[in-house]
């Protein structure tokens, strides 16, 4: 009998792209996929373990799936970054788990599985270093339009508060000629938009080159027929060079907008924070983006709360995401992690302290969201069409300035039925404080 096998994909989209290798070797080995968890005789769930909050969500997913046992579940695996963080803790304290792979072993899914079915209990972590396999099947779960892409793993940035490099180790960079084959490979399956992550885009090329070459590799990109937008995620302020964005200013494929994580404006908690950068730098780097390209949408993320900050450090973040009004913008109240240079830093701040510190930058960017999208109204946009809501004749989707599941959304009306995928100009005639509304105005493209 052909196993059936669920795989759950928790914390971000470097994860994801992890978990579909896997079921890409599982299903090159004949195994039976499965997106009912309760049919299924093997799961594995491929866990984050970033920051708390994470490390919980996957705790808890591990054991509410360990209940399937009692109904007929044979193996529970643990892959990821809490795997490879937490092996011994997660074999030794939680006994419904089978088998935990690591970040860098999850090409052994297979043998895995075999040695767990014999009843042997395995860890396999502590391999990551472990040079990307190019040859690697790859089974994508996104939906057929949008897929992620990952350009690089790990990283040597070395920021205080971050657990990555120990989790993902040093920064390798793929070829360029293996993720244009890929970006062809899915395309050719119907995929318009391909977004580009890694820990760090701007990065690219360093390692395996000698140099920067991320614009390179988007020019190489932008020649593939069919493929329609290209979206950049984490790229970091220090690295984004002149060259980047006079390659994104006259791309039509490359889509205007930047998710830029500063983390903080402070030159004070820059440097406790190890970031590689400065408040001047920040600032300059934002008038010369919004300078070649005034449409472009900025997305950063903040940490509020880091070791160190008072209220005077506070004080000019808050003023810092008032004078430059971030078009996206995420807060995260700083996590304690043990192994991270910061844990030991003086001067920890209260959660509570910080939790009202994030609640008030949030609720503050809401106000300036909602201003930006009320000058949308009346303007005609681009919008990628994801979803059917009502009749064929209410249909959701994203513009080019909002990534998949962390930004905003379209609803729009038509007078015809869309296909999902779909890119279509709709006119804005609504705003609420993260999504627009409209309607369609004429055909733009299937």
């Amino acid at each position: 009998m052909t196993l059936s096998i669920y795989v759950e994909s928790l914390g971000c989209a470097k994860n994801l792209i992890d978990a579909e290798i896997m079921l890409g070797i599982l299903n090159k080995y004949g195994y039976n996929l499965t997106t009912n968890k309760d049919k299924a005789d093997v799961i594995i769930v491929n866990t984050c373990g970033f920051i708390e909050a994470a490390k919980e969500e996957s705790i808890n997913k591990i054991i509410e799936l360990g209940m399937l046992k009692d109904k007929g579940l044979k193996l529970l695996i643990v892959s990821g970054c809490l795997g490879e963080r937490y092996s011994q803790q997660l074999i030794e304290e939680l006994p419904e788990v089978d088998a935990v792979i690591g970040t860098g072993n999850y090409h052994t899914v297979v043998e895995t599985i075999h040695n767990s079915l014999e009843g042997n209990r395995i860890v396999k972590v502590g391999n990551i270093d472990d040079i990307f396999d190019e040859a690697l099947p790859r089974y994508q779960t996104t939906p057929t339009h949008m897929a992620y892409l990952k350009i690089s793993d790990g990283c040597d940035n070395f920021c205080t508060y971050c657990i990555i490099p120990k989790l993902r180790g040093k920064y390798r960079s793929r070829k360029i000629e293996s993720i244009v084959n890929e970006a062809k490979e899915l395309v050719s399956k119907g995929v318009k938009e391909i977004i580009l992550i890694a820990q760090d885009t701007t990065g690219y090329g360093k390692d395996l080159y000698g140099e920067l070459m991320l614009p390179q590799l988007l020019e190489e990109l932008e020649l593939i027929e069919g493929l329609q937008w290209i979206r950049l995620l984490y790229a970091y302020p220090e690295k984004i060079t002149d060259q980047l964005i006079a390659t994104m200013a006259n791309s039509k494929k490359i889509c205007q907008y930047l998710d830029m994580p500063i983390q903080h404006c402070s030159n004070t908690i820059l440097k406790r924070m190890n970031r590689r950068t400065s408040k001047e730098d920040i600032v300059s780097l934002i008038y010369k983006l919004r300078d070649k390209m005034p449409n472009i949408v900025l997305r950063t993320s903040l940490i509020v709360g880091f070791p160190g900050e008072e209220e005077k450090e506070y004080q000019e973040l808050k003023d810092f995401v008032k004078e430059f009004r971030f078009d996206r913008l995420g807060v995260f109240a700083y996590s304690k992690e043990e192994d991270t240079p910061a844990a030991k830093l003086k001067k920890q701040v209260k959660d509570k302290v910080k939790e009202a510190r994030r609640d008030e930058i949030m609720r503050l960017q809401q106000q300036i969201s909602l201003e930006k999208n009320q000058l949308q109204v009346s303007k005609t946009l681009e919008v990628l069409v994801e979803e059917s809501l009502v009749d064929g004749k209410e249909y959701m989707g994203r513009t080019r300035g909002d990534a998949p599941e962390i930004d905003g959304l379209v609803y729009l009306q038509a007078k015809r039925k869309i296909e999902i995928g779909e890119i279509v100009k709709v006119k804005v005639n609504g705003a609420l404080e993260y999504d627009l509304m409209g309607e369609e105005v004429n055909e733009f493209s299937k």
